[in-house]
C-alpha cells in the first residue's frame, strides 16, 4: 500500500529571488560550466548546497557538506528559504519540446512525500541498479543539511487518469508559480492545501504500485538515513519524518511522459576495429551500410541512416554504428537469432530491449567489454544527443558510437514490476525535475 502525505514544503520566497535564479538540474546532471552558470546566477542559486561550495574557487577549511549545511541554515534565518505553514501537495506540469523534433508535451504530476519502503514489500520497485559512490556522497549531505531538494521521479499507473483530471481543474483555477530552464522547459508549481483534495489524492494512490523513473541513489540514500534513524532512536516510529521522502508522482497513462535514448560511445584501450567486428557480429546481426563520399552524400546517408534506426522501433531490433571511415551502418537482429539460448540467464521482457542486446551481444560478445568495465565505465561513455554522439567519432573522441531507440515505458513497468532491472543508463526520462523547487526536511513527525 502506498502512504502518500502531504508536507510543509521550504521553498524559495518569490518575494526576494526569481526562481530562474535560483534552481539546478538534478545534481548529477550538473556540468562544470552548468556549475560556474549558476555561481553567476544568483548569491541564492541552489548549487552551493547541491555542490557544498559557495564559488568554483572557494577552497575554505570546511568540507562540502558542512559549507551546504551553513548555507541551507544562513538562508533560512535570512527567509530566502521559507517553510509553509501548511501542509501541502504541489501539482507540477513541465511544458516541453522533446529533442530533436518539433513536439511539444506537457508532463503532469504531483509533489508529496511517500513512504520510503524496502524494495521485498513491492510497494516501491527499482529498474535501474545503482552505484556506491553516489549514494555515499548524497547520504552525508542529508546527514549535514537535512534537506532534501532533489526530486524522486515515482511512476504509477491510473489508466483512468483519475489524479490528472483533477489535476487539470487545479492547474486552471490558479496561477502558477513559474520559471524556464536553460533547455526552455517551463516549469510550473501549484500548492493545494486543501484537506479534502489532498485527502482524495492520497485515496486514489493507496493502491498503486510505485516504480522509479529517475533518483534511484536519492531513494536508496532515503532507506540508508531512514535505517541510520530508526537504529539511532532504538525503535521503528512509523510516523517519524524520516519514514518518509519528497517524491514527483506521474501517471505511466500521461501523454508528456517521454523516455529518450542513450547512446554508447566506445572508447576502448584497444581502438575497435571495424571489419573483424562486423564479422564477428554476423552471427546475429544482419548488416546494412550507408557509404557517403562527401558532405551532400553525408547528409542523405544520415538521414536515410537515422530513418532506418527509427524503424527499428517496430519490434526489428535495430541498432545503429558509426565509426567514422565514410559510412553509417545498421545492425538488425538476424530472424534466425535464437535469443532464449544466445541469452538464455536474461529474463524474457529483457530480451525485449534493444539496450540488452547491446550490451549483453554487441559490447559483451562483440567487444569484451563486460559488465564490471561498464559499470565503472571504462572504455565506454554515454550521450543523449545523436547530433553529438556522431560529432564525438568525428572529433576523435571516441572510437566509435553505439545508437539506439529509447525503451517503451510499457516494457519499464514490466520489467520493474517483474522485479528485474536493466542495465545502467537504460532510460532517460526528459525533462528533469529541478532540484529546489520544493524541498523537504526529514525531522519530527511526517504530517497526516
Amino acid at each position: 500500500m502506498a502512504d502518500i502525505r502531504p508536507f510543509r514544503a521550504i521553498r524559495y520566497n518569490s518575494e526576494k529571488v526569481k526562481l530562474a535564479d535560483v534552481l539546478t538540474q538534478p545534481y548529477d546532471k550538473i556540468t562544470p560550466a552548468m556549475q560556474e552558470k549558476y555561481y553567476a546566477a544568483s548569491p541564492y542559486n541552489l548549487i552551493p548546497v547541491e555542490k557544498g561550495k559557495t564559488s568554483a574557487a572557494d577552497t575554505s577549511a570546511d568540507n562540502v557538506y558542512t559549507r551546504a549545511s551553513k548555507v541551507v541554515e544562513e538562508w533560512l534565518a535570512k527567509q530566502i528559504l521559507v517553510q509553509d505553514e501548511q501542509p501541502g501537495i504541489y501539482v507540477y506540469t513541465q511544458e516541453f519540446t522533446v529533442p530533436g523534433t518539433q513536439a511539444k508535451k506537457t508532463r503532469q504530476g504531483f509533489i508529496g512525500v511517500g513512504r520510503v519502503e524496502d524494495y521485498d514489500a513491492k510497494v516501491v520497485f527499482r529498474h535501474e541498479r545503482t552505484l556506491s559512490a553516489p549514494k555515499a556522497d548524497r547520504i552525508e549531505l542529508l546527514r549535514q543539511t537535512r534537506l532534501q531538494t532533489g526530486q524522486l521521479f515515482l511512476l504509477y499507473e491510473d489508466a483512468a487518469r483519475n489524479i490528472e483530471k483533477w489535476i487539470d481543474e487545479v492547474t486552471r483555477a490558479k496561477t502558477p508559480l513559474e520559471m524556464i530552464d536553460e533547455y526552455g522547459v517551463a516549469h510550473r508549481l501549484w500548492p493545494v492545501f486543501q484537506r479534502e483534495a489532498i485527502a482524495k489524492v492520497r485515496k486514489e494512490m493507496a493502491d498503486k504500485k510505485l516504480v522509479i523513473a529517475d533518483g534511484h541513489h536519492r531513494y536508496e540514500t532515503a532507506l540508508h538515513l531512514r535505517n541510520e534513524a530508526r537504529e539511532k532512536s532504538g525503535r521503528t516510529d512509523l510516523e517519524a519524518a524520516s519514514e518518509f521522502a519528497m517524491m514527483t508522482f506521474v501517471n505511466t497513462h500521461s501523454a508528456g511522459l517521454v523516455i529518450l535514448p542513450t547512446h554508447r560511445l566506445i572508447r576502448a584501450a584497444g581502438g575497435f576495429n571495424l571489419e573483424p567486428f562486423r564479422k564477428q557480429m554476423t552471427e546475429y546481426f544482419d548488416w546494412k551500410s550507408f557509404s557517403f563520399a562527401n558532405a551532400t552524400e553525408r547528409a542523405k546517408a544520415c538521414a536515410e541512416f537515422q530513418k532506418g534506426l527509427r524503424a527499428g522501433r517496430d519490434g526489428s531490433r535495430t541498432i545503429g554504428l558509426y565509426a567514422g571511415g565514410g559510412a553509417f551502418h545498421l545492425l538488425t537482429l538476424r530472424g534466425d537469432a535464437n535469443l532464449a539460448k544466445i541469452l538464455s540467464d536474461v529474463s524474457g521482457a529483457q530480451r525485449e530491449l534493444d539496450v540488452v542486446l547491446l550490451h549483453r551481444l554487441v559490447l559483451e560478445k562483440g567487444l569484451g567489454i563486460t559488465p564490471e568495465a561498464v559499470a565503472a565505465e571504462k572504455g565506454v561513455g554515454y550521450e543523449r544527443e545523436m547530433d553529438a554522439a556522431i560529432a564525438a567519432v568525428d572529433k576523435g573522441e571516441a572510437q566509435a558510437v553505439f545508437l539506439i531507440n529509447p525503451a517503451r515505458i510499457e516494457q519499464v513497468m514490466e520489467i520493474a514490476l517483474g522485479g528485474d532491472v536493466l542495465p545502467q543508463k537504460s532510460t532517460d526520462f526528459y525533462p528533469k525535475l529541478m532540484s529546489g523547487i520544493a524541498n523537504y526536511r526529514a525531522e519530527g513527525k511526517a504530517e497526516k
